[in-house]
């Protein structure tokens, strides 16, 4: 490893000088870099060395850039063989957020400071906050993918990642907030109204929507044989992505077994009755017996039946009629398995089933406990705490009082 100072002669006859560094890498290959400063020479001779000796150094040369890491990287996902909206997904962050702004930098220059640099060039182009954060996940995959073919040693991402440690996710915990009821959680009158509303072929839709908590993929997947009318059981074990596709869950926790309320069973027996029929043997199908897109069902089922039932926000317009535009209160799916989650945690008392937190979590196929609790977690029941507390202080002071007349009977 040498550093030496180095003067040229250009073209136009300009002279220039610089500093270099020359070193031969762990196979053997004789590799140099040019600085202007000295001093950025002797960091990285310094830098290089220790990563050397340790066996993690790649250079420059051997690497690639963001953009050609990012195409091994799809093509990774596509042979692992992910689903296609995974795939379109990852494309898209790829295409329109990594490739435009570092897409041309060589993965060993992608440092902290860099991807918070990247991150701030992302905000300044108007991109949402969830969308950073998922694009920064799909950059720190890249990184990580590049590891495993020696493109790089270093995955920055994941270095922040541990810096900023829990104390960012209890910012983000504060920031998001509480879901509330009649904004985000239906309430049980809301729920009772929505239900009678639902008439019809689409009645067995909503009322499995409603008290299984499934969600949209789930529903667009879920097949007759794994509806036990008899048992009033309802197996999750399949989705239906973006694209249409049938496949697993996403966890393994999202495979699960759901008890059905004998209303829901009396209708899914008799829609099945009239469900068209498929080779797929879906339970919430098209016409032709294909899996249906979200966005149909949202707009053409559960919205106008959310209108219908009378749950709707008055937008202050009108219009052309001269009556006023409203609004469904819930646009999608989410909130009714919001409320499904409400009603399992609520007493029996107030119409729920009081559950306790890890059934709700196999309910709801939460792939960990926390998740539910950080979720729903304010929603729990809790006793009368001043009862308690009067109860807890009554039992102490009694207790105290009988310990002190035993010591007067001894004295006696």
């Amino acid at each position: 490893m040498s550093v030496r100072k180095r003067k040229w002669t250009n073209a136009d006859g300009t002279t220039g000088s610089g500093w270099q560094v020359d070193y031969r890498d762990a196979a053997g290959t004789r590799r140099s870099k040019s600085f202007k400063l000295k001093r950025d020479a002797d960091v990285f001779a310094n830098t290089t060395a220790v990563e050397l000796k340790d066996g993690t150094h790649v250079p420059d040369a051997a690497t690639v850039t963001v953009a050609e890491a990012a195409d091994l990287w799809l093509k990774s996902c596509r042979d692992a063989g992910l689903e296609q909206s995974t795939i379109k997904q990852y494309g898209e962050h790829v295409r329109l957020h990594l490739v435009p702004f570092i897409g041309a930098t060589k993965l060993t220059k992608i440092s902290v400071p860099g991807v918070r640099a990247f991150q701030e060039k992302l905000r300044e182009a108007d991109r949402s906050s969830a969308m950073i954060k998922r694009v920064t996940v799909s950059l720190g995959s890249i990184l990580s993918d590049s590891q495993e073919r020696g493109l790089v040693v270093r995955n920055a991402v994941s270095e922040m990642a541990k810096r900023r440690g829990s104390a960012k996710s209890k910012v983000e915990k504060r920031q998001r907030g509480r879901l509330r009821y009649g904004i985000d959680i239906p309430t049980m009158d809301e729920a009772r109204a929505l239900i009678a509303a639902a008439e019809g072929r689409h009645r067995a839709f909503i009322l499995t929507m409603v008290f299984t908590g499934m969600r949209s993929s789930e529903l667009r997947g879920l097949s007759w044989p794994d509806v036990d009318l008899r048992k009033g059981l309802l197996h999750v074990r399949q989705r239906a992505d973006a694209f249409q596709d049938i496949g697993m869950p996403k966890s393994d926790a999202g495979q699960r077994t759901i008890p059905l309320l004998p209303l829901v069973v009396e209708a899914l027996t008799e829609w099945k009755a009239e469900c068209p029929k498929g080779e797929l043997g879906l339970v919430f199908p098209t016409e032709t017996g294909r899996p249906q897109y979200h966005a149909n069902i949202v707009s053409r089922i559960v919205q106008p039946l959310v209108v219908k039932a009378g749950l709707t926000i008055d937008t202050g317009r009108i219009d052309a009629d001269g009556q006023p535009i409203l609004e469904p209160r819930y646009s999608g799916m989410h909130a009714w398995r919001h409320w499904n989650a409400s009603w399992l945690l609520n007493a029996r008392e107030v119409g729920g089933l009081g559950l306790p937190p890890k059934a709700v979590q196999a309910r709801l196929g939460h792939s960990s406990i926390q998740m539910t609790y950080d979720t729903y977690g304010h929603l729990w029941p809790t006793n009368d705490e001043a009862s308690a507390m009067a109860e807890a202080q009554a039992l102490f002071l009694g207790a105290t009082v009988m310990q002190q007349n035993d010591v007067e009977a001894r004295k006696i």
